[in-house]
C-alpha cells in the first residue's frame, strides 16, 4: 500500500457505513457525479492557468502559480474544491451548493455524491503525478543518472539523517514533546516532493544539469527512505517496537525493482520498438509506453513502494530508445492535461488557517512550526553541501532543491494526526512546515540557479573554445 493510499484509507470517514450509499448514488445520480467531476476540472485548470500566468509574468515557476492557485480555491480560501481527507466536508462545498442549485440534487444523495466526486479528484491527481514522473524519467539520462549515483545517495541519506536527529533531538529537549510524537514529527522532516522539485528543474531547463541529476536522483531515493522511516515509526506509534521484517523487505524490495527493471528493461528495449514499429493505429507509440509505465507503476505498489517510482523507472529505460523523441512530444498533451490537477488538489487540501495568530491554538503550533521550519530548511541545504569532489557543482541548489516537502509531507502529518499520537500543536506545527517549505522552493531554486539563457549561452562559450584549442595544438 502506498503513501496516498495508506492516508486515504486512514482518513476516509465511515467508510464501511458509505458503500451502500455511495452504489445507490452512482446508480442513481450518474450524470450529476459527472457533472460534479466536469466542473470540479473547470476550477482546477482556471486556477490553474491563471496561478501558472500571473508568475511567469513575474519572473516566477509556473509550478508556484499553480499551488497558489490551489490555495485560493481550495479549503483555504474560496472552499471550492474540498476534500474529506483534508479536513472538509459538504457543508463548506461551494461546489456541492452549485450542483444542489443547478442539478435538483438532493440532500440525502449529496453526501455520496461528495465523496465519489472527491476520490474520483483525487485519483486523477494522483494519476497526474504518475505522469509527471514519466516525463521526468523520459527527460533524464540514465546514465548520467548512474555517474551521480554515489552523490545522489549521500545527498538522500544526509538530506534523511540530519533533519530526522535535529527535529527529533530538538522536539524532546528544547519542548519537551513525548519520544514517540517527536520522532514522527522527526520522521515528517524528511520528506522530499520529487513531483514539485522535478516540476520546477523542468520549468528552469536544468533537469539535465549535473545539479539537477543528482537533485532527482536524491528525490527519488528520499522517496524510498521515506517509506522506509514511515514504515518503522507508524509501527513504533502502533506497537511501541519497531519490526525488522518490514524494514529489511522495504530495502531489499526497493533495490531488487529498480536495479531488475533496469536491467530487464534495456533487454525489453529492443522489442518495445519493434512492437511500436509494426503498429499502425493511432498511439502506436503512447498507448505501448502507457502500458509499460503503468505496469511498473503497479509493481511499485504491490511490493509496497510508491506508484510514481515505477513510472520514473519507466521513462528513464524508454528515454535510451530511438523512440524517445517522439515519446517526449507525445507525453506533453497527456501532462499538460493531469499534472496540473495533482498541484492544484495538492494545494486545495491544505489549510492555512493554521498560519493564523490570533486564534490561541495555534500559537504554540506557530513556534515549534518555525523551529520545524529552520530544521527542515537548514537539514536539506547541508546535504547539498555534502556533495564531494565536484569543485564546478552548485552545492546550495542541490540543498534548495531538497527543500519542499508537498504531497508526501501532508501525508505524514495526515497518518500522525489520524493515528491520534500527535498533539494539536505538533500537528499543526508539522501542516505550517510543509506549507512553508513547499511553497518556498520554487522561488529559491529560480534564485540559486542562474538564468537558463545565462546557463545557454555558457555552453556555447564552452564548446567554443574546444575548436580552438585545438588549433593552437595543431
Amino acid at each position: 500500500m502506498t503513501l496516498i493510499e495508506t492516508f486515504t484509507r486512514i482518513t476516509s470517514f465511515n467508510f464501511w457505513e458509505t458503500i451502500p450509499l455511495l452504489a445507490t448514488a452512482e446508480a442513481e445520480n450518474a450524470p450529476v457525479i459527472m457533472s460534479g467531476v466536469l466542473i470540479s476540472l473547470v476550477v482546477i485548470y482556471l486556477a490553474s492557468t491563471i496561478g501558472a500566468e500571473i508568475c511567469v509574468r513575474i519572473n516566477l515557476p509556473p509550478v508556484l502559480g499553480q499551488l497558489l492557485g490551489g490555495l485560493v480555491v481550495g479549503v483555504s480560501a474560496f472552499h471550492l474544491l474540498v476534500f474529506p481527507e483534508g479536513g472538509g466536508d459538504i457543508s463548506n462545498s461551494l461546489l456541492m451548493d452549485f450542483l444542489e442549485a443547478t442539478t435538483g440534487l438532493s440532500v440525502d444523495s449529496a453526501t455520496a455524491i461528495f465523496q465519489i466526486d472527491s476520490e474520483v479528484i483525487s485519483t486523477l491527481a494522483e494519476i497526474g503525478v504518475v505522469i509527471l514522473l514519466f516525463e521526468i524519467g523520459l527527460e533524464s539520462n540514465l546514465h548520467e543518472l548512474l555517474q551521480v549515483g554515489l552523490q545522489a545517495t549521500i545527498v538522500a541519506v544526509v538530506g534523511v539523517v540530519t533533519p530526522f536527529v535535529a527535529g527529533t533531538l530538538g522536539l524532546i529537549f528544547l519542548f519537551h514533546v513525548p519520544s514517540v510524537p517527536a520522532i514522527f514529527a522527526g520522521a515528517a522532516l524528511t520528506a522530499t516532493s520529487i513531483g514539485i522539485t522535478a516540476k520546477v528543474l523542468a520549468e528552469l531547463q536544468y533537469l539535465n544539469s549535473k545539479e539537477g541529476q543528482i537533485i532527482i536522483g536524491a528525490a527519488v531515493l528520499d522517496d524510498i527512505l521515506g517509506i522506509i522511516v514511515l514504515a518503522v515509526v507508524a509501527s513504533l506509534a502502533k506497537t511501541g517496537e519497531v519490526e525488522l521484517t518490514n524494514v529489511l523487505y522495504l530495502i531489499v524490495s526497493a533495490v531488487v525493482f529498480f536495479v531488475g527493471a533496469v536491467f530487464l528493461g534495456r533487454l525489453f528495449n529492443p522489442y518495445f520498438v519493434k512492437i511500436v514499429s509494426e503498429l499502425k493505429t493511432r498511439g502506436q507509440i503512447l498507448i505501448p509506453a502507457l502500458i509499460f509505465a503503468f505496469v511498473l507503476a503497479y509493481i511499485a505498489t504491490v511490493i509496497k513502494l510508491e506508484a510514481i517510482l515505477g513510472a520514473f523507472t519507466a521513462g528513464l529505460i524508454l528515454a535510451e530508445t530511438q523512440k524517445c523523441r517522439d515519446l517526449k512530444n507525445q507525453i506533453i498533451p497527456i501532462a499538460d492535461i493531469l499534472v496540473p490537477v495533482f498541484f492544484v488538489v495538492v494545494s486545495a487540501k491544505t489549510n492555512i488557517s493554521v498560519l493564523n495568530p490570533m486564534v490561541p491554538e495555534n500559537r504554540q503550533g506557530l513556534i515549534m512550526a518555525g523551529f520545524l521550519i529552520l530544521v527542515a530548511i537548514l537539514g536539506k541545504v547541508v546535504s547539498g553541501f555534502a556533495v564531494f569532489g565536484q569543485p564546478d557543482t552548485n552545492k546550495l541548489a542541490i540543498g534548495v532543491g531538497m527543500i519542499p516537502r508537498g504531497e508526501v509531507g501532508l501525508v505524514f502529518a495526515g497518518i500522525g494526526s489520524a493515528s491520534g499520537i500527535l498533539p494539536s500543536a505538533l500537528d499543526a506545527a508539522i501542516i505550517v512546515m510543509v506549507i512553508v517549505t513547499t511553497f518556498l522552493a520554487p522561488p529559491l531554486l529560480s534564485v540559486v540557479f542562474p538564468p537558463a539563457k545565462t546557463l545557454a549561452e555558457i555552453k556555447v562559450r564552452e564548446s567554443a573554445k574546444v575548436p580552438a584549442e585545438v588549433k593552437e595544438v595543431n
